[in-house]
C-alpha cells in the first residue's frame, strides 16, 4: 500500500463544553492538518494521486474552519470541537469532497506536542 501526505494550517478559536479546566474558556490555536491518502497501486504516472489535488480539497475544508469561532460553525454547533472531532470532521469532509480517493487518515496538531487523529481503519 502507497501512502502520501499533505500538509496545510489554520486558525481558529473553540471552547470545550464540559470541560472542567483552562480549555472550557474561549482560546485559539494555530492547527497543523496533515491528511494521508493511500492506494495499492500507482496511476501511469507513478502517483498515489498529485499533491495538488489533496492540497486543494484540504483547503476547500480549512476554508470552512479558518478564523472562525468553531462552536458557532455548523458541526460544531452540537458536537464538541475537540482535536478528535475536528479531525474526524476534516477527515469526512474530503470523503464527501473527493470520494474519488482513499482517505487514510487525518491528523491535526493543536500544539507542535498535541495531536490526534481519525482514521476508519485500524493502525492508521
Amino acid at each position: 500500500m502507497y501512502t502520501v501526505s499533505v500538509e496545510s494550517k489554520l486558525s481558529s478559536a473553540h471552547n470545550l463544553r464540559g470541560y472542567r479546566g483552562k480549555c472550557e474558556e474561549l482560546h485559539g490555536h494555530n492547527w497543523r492538518v496533515r491528511v494521508s491518502v493511500s492506494s495499492p497501486e500507482l496511476d501511469e504516472m507513478g502517483m498515489v494521486c498529485d499533491f495538488h489535488d489533496i492540497k486543494k480539497a484540504l483547503n476547500a475544508v480549512i476554508e470552512k474552519l479558518d478564523h472562525k469561532y468553531l462552536n458557532d460553525v455548523g458541526h460544531f454547533k452540537t458536537v464538541n470541537p475537540t482535536s478528535e472531532n475536528i479531525a474526524r470532521y476534516i477527515f469526512d469532509s474530503l470523503r464527501v469532497e473527493r470520494p474519488d480517493l482513499d482517505i487514510a487518515g487525518v491528523t491535526v496538531w493543536e500544539t507542535d506536542n498535541s495531536s490526534a487523529s481519525y482514521s476508519d481503519r485500524s493502525g492508521v
